[in-house]
């Protein structure tokens, strides 16, 4: 996979400069001219340096920026063996080489207040921005609420505001405010994709949704569907999005329309009910489209059987082709070392081979198979409640579990807060516990 090193060249000047040393001189410094930083990275004592400033043998396969000097114990052991040294200022990479744009005064940037959970945290929150200084999940509920650690973050150069695009907004015809979820703050017209949408929109919802949907395409959370997937959607959910607009679901005038399960016998999936009947067909839009957009269903083949079982996807994904698997649905010893929800069904080729080679398998839960041996003894497992802020929105939040019926962005303060999604998930055959949860 490609190393990201967005801001090499000043870390490296910056251990220059503190270990008294000259860039040429880099490449003569011993261990104990290096600030090796401390183990606290989530890849830390692994056997591989994950500090990007270095390079060699002994590195890992895929760096990121927010492991800089976070990994000591594998960079000095490896450094020290002669593994790996300290990267040249030359090797910085081509963004550092490209013009830079002018970037946006501060005193024109409205940071708002520390109102957020997440404020003084040191992690920038707000999806406004872009940076190695920016959280790992952000929501847009953090808008204007984290100015400390922004405010921080954009005086150290570290996070910029995020380029949301030269579209015009008024080039669009956003309609009017007739939804019944109009002014709640979530775009719910399906003719976009984007962080900023409703969980499940609706057909019904087309240009009917004015103020919310403006709104979010000009803060940069949504965009209009096409083959390039905006900002914090994974590519395979934005061309989901794409062909469910090609899609005739049919209206919600069926007998269980709203019930978070696709009834239509035209579709097939964990997200598709076990014994759909005719009188269904095109009458659970909402339903079906949610679940198609969200990779639960499928189309049934012409011939009235399942597509061809297991969906490994197709090769968008960045890191496709590089000889491990990226697809999260998997486990075993050719997997990634660290695994992102934008690659699930996006890097077939090479799980499809690592599978076939033995060196990985799919996950139980995302077997075609496995939600057929629904329902399931939820008896064991200890729910909780349903105080997260997400409840009862049709999809598990509870970090424990994985699966399709899980929701993408999960928090640790929603674990055993999301009772009546996941049992009913987990009944259904949808989602199970993670390896090592209770």
């Amino acid at each position: 996979m490609p190393i990201t090193n967005k801001r090499l060249t000043g870390a490296v000047l910056t251990l220059a400069l503190l270990s008294g040393l000259s860039a040429p001189a880099l490449a003569q410094a011993s261990a104990a001219d290096i600030d090796f930083g401390d183990d606290s990275s989530e890849w830390a004592n692994d056997g591989e340096c994950d500090d990007p400033r270095f390079e060699g043998a002994a590195m890992a396969a895929e760096l990121e920026d927010v492991d800089i000097a976070r990994d000591a114990t594998d960079c000095k052991t490896a450094f020290e063996a002669g593994e790996i040294t300290l990267r040249a200022p030359a090797e910085a990479t081509e963004a550092e080489a490209a013009p830079a744009p002018t970037p946006q005064r501060e005193a024109e940037i409205d940071f708002g207040d520390d109102s957020s959970e997440w404020a003084n945290d040191g992690e920038c929150d707000d999806p406004r921005f872009q940076g190695s200084a920016m959280a790992t999940t952000l929501e847009d509920a953090d808008i204007g609420r984290d100015a400390t650690d922004c405010r921080t973050a954009f005086e150290a150069g570290t996070i910029t505001l995020a380029d949301t695009g030269d579209a015009d907004s008024d080039a669009i015809d956003f309609g009017d405010d007739s939804s019944e979820w109009a002014n709640d703050q979530e775009c719910d017209d399906p003719r976009f994709v984007g962080p900023g949408m409703a969980s499940n929109p609706s057909d019904s919802d087309i240009r009917r949704d004015a103020t919310d949907c403006r709104n979010a395409y000009e803060d940069g959370t949504i965009t209009l569907a096409s083959a390039d997937a905006p900002a914090g959607s994974s590519t395979s959910t934005a061309w989901l999005a794409v062909l469910a607009n090609r899609i005739d679901f049919g209206d919600d005038s069926g007998d269980w329309p709203k019930d978070g399960e696709c009834d239509d016998p035209d579709f097939v999936g964990p997200g598709a009910v076990t014994d759909p009947y005719d009188a269904n067909r095109l009458g659970d839009a909402t339903d079906c489209r949610a679940a198609f957009i969200a990779g639960t269903v499928t189309l049934r083949a012409p011939d009235g059987t399942s597509p061809g079982g297991f969906d490994y996807g197709n090769d968008t994904s960045r890191w496709a082709n590089d000889g491990q698997c990226d697809d999260m649905r998997f486990t075993g010893a050719g997997m990634a070392k660290k695994l992102d929800y934008d690659d699930m069904r996006a890097d077939a080729t090479d799980c499809r081979t690592l599978e076939e080679a033995g060196e990985i398998s799919i996950r139980p839960v995302y077997t075609p198979d496995y939600v057929l041996g629904a329902p399931y003894d939820s008896s064991a497992i200890d729910f909780g409640d349903d105080s997260s802020t997400y409840a009862n929105d049709n999809q598990c939040d509870d970090p424990r579990f994985e699966g399709p019926g899980v929701a993408m962005t999960l928090l640790e303060s929603d674990r055993r807060a999301d009772a009546s999604d996941c049992r009913a998930a987990f009944e259904a055959g949808t989602i199970t516990l993670r390896d090592g949860e209770s």
